[in-house]
Protein backbone atom coordinates (compact mmCIF):
# COMPACT_ATOMS: atom_id res chain seq x y z
CA UNK A 1 0.00 0.00 0.00
CA UNK A 2 2.74 2.18 0.87
CA UNK A 3 4.33 1.67 -2.47
CA UNK A 4 1.38 2.45 -4.34
CA UNK A 5 0.91 5.22 -2.73
CA UNK A 6 4.80 6.55 -2.99
CA UNK A 7 4.33 5.76 -6.77
CA UNK A 8 1.47 7.16 -7.28
CA UNK A 9 2.62 10.68 -6.13
CA UNK A 10 5.52 10.23 -7.91
CA UNK A 11 3.41 10.37 -11.30
CA UNK A 12 1.73 13.05 -9.80
CA UNK A 13 4.48 15.56 -9.21
CA UNK A 14 6.04 14.51 -12.82
CA UNK A 15 3.00 15.18 -14.33
CA UNK A 16 2.50 18.82 -12.47
CA UNK A 17 5.74 19.72 -12.80
CA UNK A 18 5.41 19.06 -16.71
CA UNK A 19 2.14 20.65 -16.73
CA UNK A 20 3.98 23.86 -15.06
CA UNK A 21 6.78 23.92 -17.71
CA UNK A 22 4.12 23.81 -20.60
CA UNK A 23 2.25 26.71 -18.82
CA UNK A 24 5.33 28.23 -18.34
CA UNK A 25 6.25 28.77 -21.96
CA UNK A 26 3.38 29.99 -23.01
CA UNK A 27 4.20 32.17 -26.83
CA UNK A 28 1.79 35.09 -26.18
CA UNK A 29 1.08 37.59 -23.84
CA UNK A 30 -2.28 39.87 -24.28
CA UNK A 31 -0.01 42.83 -25.59
CA UNK A 32 1.14 40.19 -27.84
CA UNK A 33 -1.70 39.35 -29.35
CA UNK A 34 -2.78 42.10 -29.72
CA UNK A 35 -0.23 43.11 -31.95
CA UNK A 36 -0.44 39.99 -33.90
CA UNK A 37 -4.05 40.87 -34.39
CA UNK A 38 -3.10 44.22 -35.20
CA UNK A 39 -0.84 43.04 -37.87
CA UNK A 40 -3.05 40.81 -39.23
CA UNK A 41 -5.83 43.51 -40.46
CA UNK A 42 -4.81 45.21 -43.20
CA UNK A 43 -4.98 48.63 -44.19
CA UNK A 44 -7.82 49.68 -45.47
CA UNK A 45 -10.62 47.27 -43.60
CA UNK A 46 -11.65 51.37 -42.38
CA UNK A 47 -11.97 54.15 -44.48
CA UNK A 48 -10.29 56.80 -42.95
CA UNK A 49 -12.49 59.37 -41.79
CA UNK A 50 -14.57 60.39 -38.73
CA UNK A 51 -17.31 58.38 -38.00
CA UNK A 52 -20.18 58.49 -35.70
CA UNK A 53 -22.03 56.14 -34.07
CA UNK A 54 -24.99 55.72 -31.11
CA UNK A 55 -26.47 52.83 -29.63
CA UNK A 56 -28.80 52.51 -26.32
CA UNK A 57 -26.96 51.89 -23.44
CA UNK A 58 -28.66 51.77 -19.73
CA UNK A 59 -29.59 55.49 -18.73
CA UNK A 60 -30.02 56.10 -22.39
CA UNK A 61 -28.35 56.87 -25.98
CA UNK A 62 -24.62 56.75 -26.13
CA UNK A 63 -22.58 58.63 -28.96
CA UNK A 64 -19.11 58.07 -30.05
CA UNK A 65 -17.18 59.38 -32.51
CA UNK A 66 -14.56 57.23 -34.33
CA UNK A 67 -11.70 58.03 -35.70
CA UNK A 68 -9.88 56.03 -38.79
CA UNK A 69 -6.49 56.27 -40.25
CA UNK A 70 -4.53 54.09 -42.68
CA UNK A 71 -7.52 51.93 -41.92
CA UNK A 72 -7.17 51.67 -38.25
CA UNK A 73 -9.04 53.10 -35.33
CA UNK A 74 -7.26 55.72 -34.12
CA UNK A 75 -9.23 57.40 -31.36
CA UNK A 76 -12.60 57.23 -29.84
CA UNK A 77 -14.11 60.12 -28.63
CA UNK A 78 -17.90 59.66 -26.13
CA UNK A 79 -19.48 62.47 -27.25
CA UNK A 80 -22.85 61.64 -24.94
CA UNK A 81 -23.91 59.44 -22.72
CA UNK A 82 -25.77 59.47 -19.50
CA UNK A 83 -24.21 56.54 -17.73
CA UNK A 84 -23.41 56.51 -14.21
CA UNK A 85 -19.52 58.10 -14.20
CA UNK A 86 -18.22 55.24 -11.50
CA UNK A 87 -19.88 52.34 -13.54
CA UNK A 88 -20.99 52.68 -16.65
CA UNK A 89 -18.62 55.75 -17.94
CA UNK A 90 -16.06 53.64 -16.19
CA UNK A 91 -16.19 50.23 -18.02
CA UNK A 92 -16.58 52.45 -21.22
CA UNK A 93 -13.40 53.79 -20.62
CA UNK A 94 -11.74 50.22 -20.22
CA UNK A 95 -13.63 49.20 -23.08
CA UNK A 96 -12.23 52.05 -25.77
CA UNK A 97 -8.76 51.52 -24.50
CA UNK A 98 -9.49 47.88 -25.46
CA UNK A 99 -11.20 48.82 -28.47
CA UNK A 100 -7.96 50.77 -29.77
CA UNK A 101 -5.70 47.94 -28.42
CA UNK A 102 -7.88 45.27 -31.07
CA UNK A 103 -8.79 47.32 -33.24
CA UNK A 104 -12.01 46.30 -33.46
CA UNK A 105 -15.78 46.63 -31.27
CA UNK A 106 -15.79 42.57 -31.17
CA UNK A 107 -15.33 42.35 -26.94
CA UNK A 108 -17.61 41.18 -24.47
CA UNK A 109 -19.61 43.21 -22.17
CA UNK A 110 -17.69 44.15 -18.44
CA UNK A 111 -19.80 42.42 -15.40
CA UNK A 112 -21.13 44.74 -13.59
CA UNK A 113 -21.67 47.25 -16.56
CA UNK A 114 -23.34 45.46 -19.38
CA UNK A 115 -25.94 47.51 -20.60
CA UNK A 116 -23.47 50.33 -20.70
CA UNK A 117 -20.56 48.43 -22.28
CA UNK A 118 -23.06 46.54 -24.77
CA UNK A 119 -24.32 50.05 -25.87
CA UNK A 120 -20.94 51.22 -26.38
CA UNK A 121 -19.54 48.68 -28.10
CA UNK A 122 -22.71 48.88 -30.21
CA UNK A 123 -22.34 52.38 -30.90
CA UNK A 124 -18.41 51.47 -32.01
CA UNK A 125 -19.38 49.12 -34.05
CA UNK A 126 -21.81 51.39 -36.28
CA UNK A 127 -19.47 53.81 -36.41
CA UNK A 128 -17.27 51.19 -38.03
CA UNK A 129 -19.95 49.76 -40.36
CA UNK A 130 -20.80 53.38 -41.55
CA UNK A 131 -16.40 53.32 -42.73
CA UNK A 132 -17.07 50.05 -44.37
CA UNK A 133 -19.67 51.13 -46.72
Amino acid sequence: MRKSFGLLFVVFLIGLLSGCAAFKNRPQTRDDFAQVLRQSLSAGDYRDGIWEGAAPGYRGLVRVRVTIAGGQIQGIELDEHREDPAIGGAAMEELLELVLEYNSADLDALSGATESSAGFLAAVEEALLMSKE
